[in-house]
């Protein structure tokens, strides 16, 4: 029987596992996929991921890519590889692909959403997936500082030490900051869409981001911030509970 390619949707609670990526001795998103598949197929099979998202980051639409050859329907595959993963993990959508389809190349745009939680309240039902930052961020002036960073720039101020990519040139599509309300709790979502993301990009911007709501910088050093290619010119690492990988397009 001819292998086959086959892409998932992948949604995850990330609070529980050290990031995507395998690593020895430790509970990733990525090993616990790998043997739900193996127990399904009855052979080896690496589930391959579009991002590597960091310990503690969620995802609702992380794509991964196995190769199999088993007579099992691919649109089985999403509800056969979910009873056999944990309840924080759940294969949400399974579509075959070509064989010349690259996980990673193929990437057009990807979509990341942070969440903050700015009211005094304890959000406990929400603080897995949520900054609870409590006090006023201006977000109109986190707002116009965003859209400096529309467009194609270099983005290494927001890019952590441990990226070692050779170019940090990316184009951000949209950055937007917006406000909403749940009574008794005030939450504000930062949405950033892109075609790729260095490490640790989309929670250094929303550091920054941040830091320019409570007044460290106005909005309009956002441009200088970028423009300096320094990571000690931007503000704090948000941290990896508020974020999560909403989609991926191809």
């Amino acid at each position: 029987m001819f292998k086959r390619k086959i892409k998932l949707t992948i949604a995850y609670d990330g609070t529980d596992y050290h990031g995507w990526q395998i690593q020895p001795g430790i509970r990733t998103v990525q090993e616990t996929l790998c043997q739900a598949a193996t127990s399904l197929v009855g052979s080896q099979v690496h589930v391959h991921g579009a991002s590597r998202t960091d310990a503690g980051v969620h995802a609702k639409g992380q794509s991964g890519l196995i190769e199999v050859a088993t007579p099992i329907p691919t649109k089985n595959f999403p509800r056969a590889l979910t009873d056999r993963l944990p309840s924080d993990i759940a294969v949400v959508d399974a579509c075959d692909v070509d064989p010349s389809f690259d996980l990673i190349r193929d990437v057009t745009r990807k979509r990341y959403r942070y969440t903050l939680c700015v009211t005094k309240p304890r959000p406990v039902m929400n603080i897995r997936y949520c900054w609870h930052v409590p006090g006023d961020l201006q977000v109109p002036a986190m707002q116009a500082a965003a859209q400096a960073l529309v467009g194609t720039h270099d983005f290494k101020s927001f890019a952590s030490a441990a990226d070692k990519r050779q170019s940090s040139i990316r184009t951000v599509f949209r950055c937007d900051v917006t406000e909403r309300h749940d009574t008794p709790h005030h939450w504000i979502d930062i949405e950033v869409e892109g075609n790729g993301f260095l490490y640790n990009m989309v929670r250094n911007i929303v550091g920054t981001l941040v830091d320019i709501g409570r007044g460290r910088w106005n909005p309009d050093q956002m441009a200088a911030i970028r423009d300096a290619a320094d990571r000690t010119a931007a503000g704090q690492l948000a941290p990896a509970s508020g974020l999560c990988l909403e989609w991926i397009r191809y």
